[in-house]
C-alpha cells in the first residue's frame, strides 16, 4: 500500500464555522509525518476524522484501504489524544498491561512499552501522582503497545523536556522502521526537520504537502519556520489576485 491515509475534498464544519476547508492529501505508508501549525488551525479536527471519530460535512477519508473509523481499524490504528487516557488510579505498568491485554498481548510488550516512553523508573507510580508530561508518556505508551499499522498521535511532545523529546522522535523512526506510520502533529515548527514528509496547514487551508526539502526550496529558505510564513503568505496574495 503506498499511501496509509487519503483524503479527498474534506469538508469539516461546527455550526456554520467550516474548520476544514476542501481538504486533499496523502500519508504515505512508513513515513513520520507531521501535520504542523498554529494552535486552533484544525489539526486535532483533522486527526478525529482520520481515526473516525469526527462527523464530516463532505469528503472521503481512507485508512489503510479502508473508509476511516471502520470495523477493519480497530486492531490496526493507535490514537493519543491531547488529554491523558490512563485511568489514574492504576499505575503505569498496570495501565499498560491492560492495553496490551485487549489486544491479547502478554506483560513483556507492556513492559517494552513502558521503557520505550523512558516510564521505566516510574511504571510503579500511579499515574495520578505523575508530572504532567509522565502522563502524556504514560498514554503513549499505552497507544504503541501493540505496534499499531498507524499510529495517531495529537501534540506527543508538549510538555516534555528536549532530552525526551528528541528520544520520543528517534523512538518515532524506530516505529516507522518497523513498519508503521505515524501521523505527529505539533504547532512547534522545530519539529518539522524531524518528519518524512509535511502537512502544513493554517486556519483549516492546506499550506503544503511535501517533503521538509520541498518546502525549504518552494520558500527560498532552509528555516521551516520562515518557510511557513513565506508561504503563507504567498497564499494571502493569491486569495487576494482571485478576490
Amino acid at each position: 500500500m503506498t499511501n496509509a491515509i487519503e483524503v479527498e475534498h474534506l469538508v469539516i464544519a461546527r455550526g456554520k464555522r467550516r474548520v476544514l476547508h476542501d481538504f486533499t492529501c496523502t500519508v504515505p505508508s512508513g513515513s513520520v509525518t507531521g501535520l504542523l501549525g498554529p494552535s486552533g488551525s484544525g489539526k486535532t479536527t483533522f486527526m478525529r476524522a482520520v481515526v473516525g471519530v469526527q462527523k464530516i460535512v463532505s469528503g472521503t477519508v481512507t485508512v489503510l484501504g479502508h473508509p476511516a473509523g471502520s470495523t477493519p481499524l480497530r486492531d490496526k490504528v493507535g490514537y493519543l489524544t491531547q488529554a491523558p487516557s490512563v485511568y489514574a488510579d492504576l499505575t503505569v505498568k498496570e495501565n499498560a498491561r491492560y492495553f496490551a491485554s485487549l489486544y491479547g498481548l502478554g506483560a513483556a510488550a507492556a513492559d517494552a512499552a513502558v521503557s520505550d516512553v523512558g516510564l521505566s523508573q516510574a511504571k510503579d507510580q500511579l499515574v495520578g501522582t505523575l508530572s504532567g508530561g509522565q502522563r502524556a508518556r504514560a498514554s503513549l505508551a499505552c497507544a504503541i503497545v501493540s505496534k499499531p499499522q498507524l499510529l495517531v498521535l495529537d501534540e506527543p511532545t508538549v510538555g516534555q523536556d528536549p532530552v525526551l523529546r528528541n528520544e520520543l522522535w528517534q523512538r518515532f523512526h524506530d516505529l516507522a522502521r518497523a513498519g508503521s506510520t505515524l501521523l505527529v502533529s505539533s504547532h512547534v515548527m522545530d519539529e518539522a526537520g524531524r518528519c518524512d514528509r509535511l502537512l502544513l496547514i493554517r486556519e483549516g487551508l492546506l499550506i503544503a504537502d511535501e517533503s521538509p526539502a520541498a518546502v525549504r526550496e518552494r520558500a527560498g529558505t532552509d528555516d521551516l519556520e520562515e518557510a511557513f510564513l513565506r508561504l503563507v503568505q504567498a497564499q494571502e496574495s493569491d486569495k487576494e489576485k482571485v478576490a
